[in-house]
């Protein structure tokens, strides 16, 4: 595999986020150490669908919302309407914004990081992280139902 020349930039970049996430994971180990909870020796079932429906729904909320968009738009460059209220958009050039903007404009790049502070949450704090999970999980729902109401209905 070879790379073009302005990749190496991006790999420093992308090492650079694995790195954060690394440190990130250890911080949130260190923090159930001092406050003295450990990690649970399972999960529940419920907590890891729930979980998952709540990082998939947070995680497109951040990337493609439109109303998100103030948070991308230092990193991120608009590129189309996707529909559904949601946007395309790339990740500007340069180094470093151009990694950050891949991460917030991607829902599979986010939920790694989303899905670890709410199992983190679970240990640390388990009824606010069932709550987030809730909430997230519900919007999910309601949003399929809501696509499955505008294929469906008759004009």
């Amino acid at each position: 595999m070879t790379y073009s020349p302005r990749e190496p930039a991006y790999v420093a970049s992308y090492l650079g986020a694995m790195t954060a996430f690394a440190a990130g994971a250890l911080g949130l180990a260190v923090a159930g150490r001092v406050t003295g909870r450990s990690l649970p020796e399972r999960y529940d079932v419920t907590d890891l669908v729930i979980g998952g429906v709540a990082t998939y729904k947070f995680a497109r909320l951040i990337s493609k919302d439109a109303v998100t968009t103030p948070i991308r738009m230092p990193f991120t460059e608009f590129k189309e309407n996707a529909g559904s209220a949601e946007v395309n958009e790339e990740p500007r050039d340069g180094h470093p914004t151009h990694t950050i903007g891949e991460l917030i404009s991607c829902p599979f790049c986010l939920a790694p990081w989303i899905s670890t502070g709410y199992v983190a949450a679970l240990s640390l704090s388990p009824r606010l992280a069932r709550t987030w999970a809730a909430v997230f999980s519900i919007v999910g729902t309601s949003d399929v139902l809501q696509q499955v109401y505008g294929r469906v209905r008759t004009d």
